[in-house]
Order: structure tokens, then sequence, then C-alpha cells
């Protein structure tokens, strides 16, 4: 059994590469990382659910991003990433500490300390508004 942890993992790798490439097979991608059992159904649903809420998530970003930022000026991990994290908050009912680690620990994976920093800080305030 697929830990939810790698279930992000590869939620991300599968998210990142459809960025690069909209045009990218989903299910090749999905063998390629999953193997030739079945593919989970919370990894189905992190990446449906984020490309089905995508424009949601980028304006939730956006919207407490620093004047003169803007997504594009994002580094692709960290947009992934954030984008992640935000649907597991406000889709999948996941607790805001366990959302926020995961997504350091993603950033540690494939980004850098001061990315981890900048997504830390992004999804702390996120949720700061959110409970006031």
């Amino acid at each position: 059994m697929m830990s939810r942890h790698r279930m992000r993992v590869i939620a991300f790798q599968i998210l990142f590469a459809l960025n690069a490439n909209q045009d990218t097979d989903v299910d090749h991608l999905y063998e390629e990382l999953v193997g030739d059992g079945p593919v989970p159904e919370y990894l189905l649903q992190l990446v449906n659910g984020v490309r089905d809420h995508q424009a949601e998530l980028d304006q939730m970003i956006a919207s407490r991003l620093k004047k003169g930022w803007s997504l594009n000026r994002l580094s692709k991990p960290d947009l992934m990433i954030l984008r992640l994290a935000l649907y597991e908050l406000k889709f999948e009912d996941l607790p805001a500490k366990v959302a926020v680690n995961e997504a350091i620990e993603l950033a540690k994976q494939f980004s850098d300390d001061t990315s981890r920093r900048f997504i830390n800080g992004l999804l702390s305030k996120l949720i700061d508004d959110e409970n006031q």
C-alpha cells in the first residue's frame, strides 16, 4: 500500500509534467510512476482535483503574493507545491498542520531553502486569513 506522502510526491511529478506539456499522456505517467498495479484513488483525487480547481487555487495564491509579484514569477515547482497543498486544505479537509508539513517536505525534495520558507509563509498566511 502506497503512503499518502508518496502519493503527494507522484501527484507533484504528474502535475509538474502536465504543466510543462499539456499534451502529456497522463495514463503513461501513472504507469511510469505507480507501476502496473491500480492507481490509488487518493492519487487520482489529488491530480484531478488540482487540475479541476486550478483557476481557484491560482487566485488564492495570487491574492496573497506581495505587490509586484505574479504567478508567472514563481518557480514552477513552488507553484505546483502550493496548488497541491491548497487543494488538500480546501477540498480534502486535510488538517492545516499536515498540509503545511507535507508542502515543506515536497519543497525540501524538489526546491530549495528559500522556496521552503516562502511556501511555509504563504500557506501560513492563507490559513491565518481563513481562520479570521
